[in-house]
């Protein structure tokens, strides 16, 4: 199958939940504030992103305690961290994803392991979300392996097909066995830059998929029966992330019109 995203983007439902979220995207993207704040924002997005990814990973601290950089916890630090490094990587995501996973795992698990971005080469335990155990490292090797020939390769798919099969491959392979939470939902993000649907990493999708609550463990465990309505309702779990995100950055916008 040459271009297996594809296949993805026309399950049931699929196009239409893209669609909403494009329309969503584009509604954000005519807001008059990012005429001249639109740095802030995406800055303020960011910071809501990586509160909302810590929470997913089971370390849930106020918005304003990281804001003033008085949340200590290693697990918020490092979702911080991996945020401010994005618009660096974008660049080399395509050509060199291994080599900006290890990167963005570096920064993720500073604090949590000894030898951060190294894929794991045992058994992990990790499951944060209570999805079920991870492949083994020889399995998990090689769907990363074709991972990086998706991102390289050339697909019809819209860019939220993509990003929500980065995300889910690397939350449910757990590739490195620790932090691979904040290293799935950056690389998701990271998908949505590159590929076209958010360029100026405006939407707080972060946020989308913590407040969808037990959606979003509900989606990835639907992915992982590999079945097309498991895939499809991952997709649109995805989708729906991305209008609720835009929503959050909207508010934004407001706020500082005000």
């Amino acid at each position: 199958m040459n271009d297996p995203l594809a296949v993805i983007a026309e399950l049931p439902g699929v196009p239409e939940a893209v669609q909403q979220a494009r329309a969503a995207a584009d509604r954000l993207y005519r807001h008059r504030v990012l005429r001249r704040r639109s740095p802030e924002v995406s800055a303020e997005s960011a910071l809501r992103g990586a509160r909302a990814s810590a929470a997913l990973e089971g370390v849930d601290v106020p918005l304003q305690a990281l804001r003033l950089g008085e949340a200590a916890d290693a697990v918020p630090q490092g979702a911080l961290r991996v945020s401010a490094e994005l618009g660096r990587l974008g660049a080399t995501w395509r050509s060199a994803p291994r080599q900006v996973l290890a990167r963005l795992h570096t920064l993720a698990a500073a604090g949590l392991m000894a030898d951060p971005g190294r894929p794991r080469t045992a058994p992990t335990t990790a499951d944060p979300l209570g999805i079920g155990p991870a492949p083994g490292p020889e399995d998990t090797a090689a769907r990363m392996s074709a991972l990086a020939g998706l991102l390289s390769a050339t697909t019809k798919a819209p860019a939220l097909v993509l990003a929500a099969i980065v995300h889910a491959e690397l939350a449910v392979l757990r590739p490195f066995g620790v932090a691979d939470g904040l290293v799935a939902r950056a690389a998701g993000r990271l998908t949505l830059v590159e590929h076209g649907l958010d360029p100026k990493s405006l939407i707080a999708v972060e946020v989308g998929h913590l407040e969808l609550g037990d959606a979003y463990a509900a989606g990835l465990r639907a992915y992982l029966t590999g079945t097309a309505d498991g895939v499809g309702e991952w997709v649109r779990h995805c989708a729906e992330a991305v209008v609720v995100g835009a929503r959050e950055t909207t508010a934004i916008c407001e706020a500082l019109s005000r």
